[in-house]
């Protein structure tokens, strides 16, 4: 269907820019509630990947043309934002990693490269292989997808189309029919943006699962510049319900480590919060929760 020309949209050329704007304003919500009856199927797939990560499984992005775009927008804010390790994500891109910033013509046709790139990777069991692919059935996304499953990877595919291949052959098939585009085939309008936000729902609710999120506050997060080492202070300062001072003080001794500034703004001392933390997995909402005698 994404590739449908959509007779409403027959005369958008002669459009004001008014009505133009209108109309994909529609569209993008018409994206977004697309994604209604996928909820349970995102639920599902967000579930088993937190399980099969671990401790040293790694998420593969899969993908080409914009769907790769995309998928590789998504992986590399994982690092910033929830301090996942870069050693644990993975692209594979049809084209490879320039196919970024130039269109490379014909990467995405080549089932065989896909396979290759998960070969080339050693995917594996542990590893989440997310697939990306509008229309369901990109041969070089499909190549990948089945080697993955052969080596015992779990996978999640998200599809625009429905009754595809990439939707049967995923562990775990994640379906937003969004139909045409206001130009027919432009699948970076209405179904890029739900990919964008499949993408975004999966990848967060997975670091919330692995104790890389404490309630709305991104605990993990890497301090990098002064306006993050600002919010840092103020998510010591509000869950430890400490002042600022306290908590810029805590974050030294905590160098930087956020979750181990909490702790310290509790009362611990750095070698109890470093040994709280690792009993708990890392995870700061268990470790608030047990009681420790303070310094």
């Amino acid at each position: 269907m994404t590739e449908d020309v959509a007779e409403k949209y027959a005369e958008f050329d002669k459009w004001s820019a008014e009505e133009a704007v209108s109309a994909m304003y529609d569209g993008q919500a018409e994206a977004l509630a697309a994604l209604r009856p996928a909820l349970s199927d995102i639920a599902a797939a967000i579930t088993s990947a937190a399980a099969a990560l671990g401790d040293t499984g790694r998420l593969v992005y899969v993908g080409a043309g914009t769907s790769g775009r995309l998928a590789v927008q998504d992986g590399a804010e994982l690092k910033p934002t929830f301090n996942w390790p870069q050693s644990r994500t993975v692209f594979c891109i049809a084209g490879g990693l320039q196919a970024l910033t130039v269109s490379v013509e014909g990467a995405e046709d080549s089932a065989d490269d896909g396979a290759a790139a998960i070969t080339d990777n050693k995917v594996g069991e542990g590893d989440v292989v997310i697939a990306v692919a509008a229309s369901g059935r990109t041969p070089y996304t499909l190549g990948a997808l089945r080697e993955a499953n052969k080596r015992g990877a779990l996978t999640i595919g998200i599809v625009n189309n429905a009754g595809t291949p990439i939707l049967g052959e995923a562990s775990h098939g994640i379906l937003a029919e969004t139909g045409g585009e206001i130009v027919a085939g432009s699948t970076r309008m209405k179904a890029g943006t739900a990919q964008k936000i499949i993408l975004n729902m999966i990848s967060t609710a997975i670091m919330a699962c692995m104790g890389r999120v404490y309630g709305g506050y991104m605990v993990d997060m890497v301090a990098s510049n002064n306006k993050l080492v600002s919010r840092a202070v103020r998510m010591v300062g509000e869950i430890a319900g400490c002042s600022p001072e306290a908590a810029r003080a805590a974050l030294d001794e905590a160098d930087g480590y956020i979750k181990k500034a909490v702790l310290i703004g509790n009362g611990l001392s750095v070698a109890q919060s470093e040994q709280l933390l690792d009993e708990c997995g890392g995870n700061l909402r268990i470790a608030l929760e047990v009681k420790v005698e303070p310094k």
